[in-house]
């Protein structure tokens, strides 16, 4: 991989890392954010997010919510866990997007594709392209005790 395509990575994985950071502090530190609002709008699937706002399962989702995204940025920034993470954003994403979409228009000014179908886009690539091993803190994880006791470990760190 050239140093281009390196630092093309590299700086895709922290702008990704520090907009969703941001999504999920910027919920944590707001005692009044609830994903309430956001779920009661569903256009799809409406029987399985109107279960999701049971009082029983939204202080369990509002936290999924606040410290997932929080902690994707996080994984994203450092370097770490990043195809694990990535993982878990895109089926985060997943669940959002298809809450908004009334098929093929997710809204009025999109076909079929929006920024959640472009970032589920973006996740995939960096965890594909192992991408926090490039000036990351996965290279130094891989090589710790309890990633070579546990190989399957090692890749999914990335």
């Amino acid at each position: 991989m050239s140093f281009f395509q390196k630092l093309f990575l590299f700086s895709t994985r922290v702008i990704m890392g520090w907009m969703f950071f941001y999504a999920g502090y910027t919920k944590l530190v707001d005692p009044k954010w609830s994903a309430e609002g956001y779920i009661k709008g569903a256009k799809t699937f409406h029987g399985f997010y109107q279960m999701l706002l049971s009082p029983s399962l939204l202080p369990a989702i509002n936290f999924m919510n606040e410290w997932g995204l929080t902690l994707l940025g996080v994984s994203l920034v450092l370097g770490v866990g990043v195809r694990l993470s990535s993982y878990c954003g895109v089926l985060l994403l997943a669940l959002y997007y298809l809450a908004i979409l009334q098929f093929p228009y997710p809204n009025p000014h999109a076909y079929i594709v929006d920024e959640h179908i472009i970032y589920i886009s973006a996740l995939l690539l960096l965890a594909s392209m192992k991408a926090g091993r490039v000036w990351g803190l996965e290279t130094w994880c891989s090589k710790l005790p309890i990633c070579r006791r546990f190989p399957r470990l090692r890749e999914w760190l990335g």
